[in-house]
């Protein structure tokens, strides 16, 4: 089994780990991919930084992504460090299910990417308000005031869109979350779409915004310019060693009771 490592290099705690899994998986009769060879999974070895970027190199490939969490909270990595030798064989052995995520796209000016987490349309100049007009499905909604503006998944609705006083939902069910960021707006509460939604923001006053997929910098909006989200044509796909239900991993991660 070939496998493609992604890794958050120039720390060092992270790349003596990643040189020892590369060694377990060898070890266990496993190849690491090199840059022209197709790999049938990656492994992420970071927080969930590092994963998103792994998880952008398996949606290229359309292969499923593992992380080992070397980060804090880790929603997105799933398997610890202490863990390396026994997950390496339960991989080579097969011994593993694959969940598919839902995806988010973003469009501008003819330019697209795709994110497991979220679309996020934020004020460039951190002094100024920006002004966004919302349209769903083709019907006009209303004009945000805000700092910003967030399109998450399920899977990214405990990141950004969190903090920002986002729901939490969860990955089996497939939606699209829009969280207004510091909104001056009347109306400042998430709301919870179909899937299926196709949602446009076009900036209304003079103050340029920044769009990002998953913290890739997809282009600068200004005045009179769209973004244009919707559900993502792929999802993503995620290593599962151990079943785990949301309120369950929410109990883990967040520490409660």
């Amino acid at each position: 089994m070939k496998f493609a490592l992604e890794v958050r290099f120039g720390d060092g705690p992270h790349t003596e780990f990643a040189e020892r899994l590369s060694g377990l998986i060898v070890d266990a009769g496993g190849e690491i991919a090199d840059d022209d060879t197709w790999p049938e999974m990656v492994l992420s070895v970071g927080g969930d930084g590092t994963m998103l970027a792994a998880v952008r190199r398996g949606l290229a490939w359309d292969v499923p992504v593992l992380g080992f969490n070397l980060g804090t909270l880790g929603f997105l990595a799933r398997a610890e460090p202490h863990q390396a030798k026994e997950v390496v064989e339960r991989l080579i052995n097969g011994d593993y299910e694959v969940e598919e995520r839902q995806t988010v796209a973003a469009t501008v000016d003819g330019a697209s990417a795709t994110g497991v987490n979220d679309v996020v349309v934020e004020k460039v100049d951190f002094t100024r308000l920006i002004s966004i007009e919302v349209t769903i499905d083709g019907n006009p909604f209303i004009t945000y005031r805000a700092d910003g503006l967030i399109v998450a998944t399920p899977t990214g609705s405990t990141a950004y869109s969190l903090s920002a006083r986002g729901p939490l939902v969860d990955p089996r069910v497939e939606a699209l979350v829009m969280t207004p960021v510091a909104s001056h707006s009347l109306f400042d509460r998430a709301m919870v779409l179909p899937a299926d939604s196709v949602i446009s923001f076009r900036i209304t006053r003079d103050r340029s915004v920044r769009v990002n997929v998953d913290k890739t910098d997809l282009g600068v909006l200004t005045e009179g310019k769209t973004v244009e989200i919707r559900k993502g044509e792929r999802p993503a796909k995620f290593v599962i060693l151990d079943a785990q239900n949301f309120p369950g991993l929410l109990k883990a991660k967040f520490g409660l009771g």
